[in-house]
């Protein structure tokens, strides 16, 4: 189901004994647009310390009460490997709190997580109970992504907070738009699946939906995102309604509208029932 990102904005997460804190924003990569961590605020049991949170390891939230449950020990969280969240965080710090945590590597595969679509298919066959090939297939998985990333002389890969993508000006191939005022998250694969761009003065009292593969390039220091698409396309297109869920019959109309194939035909080559951690439900 899709949902906007501002929704987890203040949930507790919970470990299995004790609540761990609050979560304040999120870190997503800029390549894939997956949500790679939730950054949570201990409050008064760590001193206000933040914290990274993966989806490897959240159960199924529960929207009613507003919990996202972990399967994660206070203690653990407690001796995790301190980073910096009001900095950018290094593939390094990243292979520092994966190892930590007993984590495959997710850039480690072709699929968004892994060779999968879903986090939680990342620990499926290790550990407890787990075959010792799919451990050692894993492990040889994390080998060649390292290797990998040591060869690479582009630097480090870098981790956006969507809080800091908030406010961004958004530029069609013929002019501006508006800008980024939230983010629709697929909450199965924590994908990002549309920035909701405000168009302001542009088109006033309007809101439109532009997906990450829609967009030419992000200039992080200008705070400003280029999409492929004119300003009349961008008009022309289905109309979205924030205070209506997003169904899949919408998503498929938008992507017919602008001539793209859908993502989820791309979700199938990944997807193996007995490799999810929970069952994965239609868009509403």
């Amino acid at each position: 189901m899709l949902r906007s990102i501002k929704n987890f904005e203040g949930f507790a997460v919970r470990a299995t004994d004790g609540t761990i804190g609050h979560v304040t924003d999120c870190y997503i990569d800029d390549k894939t647009w997956a949500v790679r961590y939730l950054i949570v605020n201990t409050g008064s049991w760590l001193s206000s310390r933040k914290v990274l949170i993966s989806p490897i390891a959240v159960d199924h939230p529960d929207w009613t009460e507003r919990v996202l449950p972990v399967s994660l020990t206070k203690e653990q969280v407690k001796n995790s490997p301190d980073i910096d969240t009001d900095k950018p965080v290094s593939r390094q710090h990243e292979r520092q709190y994966l190892g930590y945590y007993g984590y495959p590597y997710y850039w480690a595969g072709d699929g968004l997580w892994g060779a999968g679509a879903y986090p939680g298919m990342m620990l499926m066959g290790l550990g407890d109970g787990g075959s010792e090939s799919a451990y050692r297939h894993a492990q040889a998985q994390d080998a060649r992504a390292e290797a990998k990333d040591e060869e690479s002389a582009r630097g480090d890969p870098r981790l956006r907070s969507c809080n800091a993508l908030m406010k961004y000006h958004v530029e069609a191939s013929d002019g501006g738009m508006g800008h980024v005022q939230g983010l629709l998250l697929d909450d199965d694969t924590w994908a990002i699946r549309y920035l909701v761009v405000d168009t302001s003065n542009w088109w006033l009292g309007h809101q439109v939906l532009i997906a990450p593969r829609w967009i030419r390039g992000i200039n992080w220091l200008d705070a400003t995102v280029s999409v492929t698409l004119t300003q009349q396309a961008v008009k022309d297109a289905p109309l979205y309604d924030s205070a209506v869920p997003f169904s899949r019959d919408q998503e498929m109309a938008l992507y017919q509208h602008h001539s793209r194939t859908g993502y989820w035909a791309e979700e199938v080559n990944f997807e193996n029932p007995q490799f999810k951690a929970r069952e994965r439900r239609p868009s509403l």
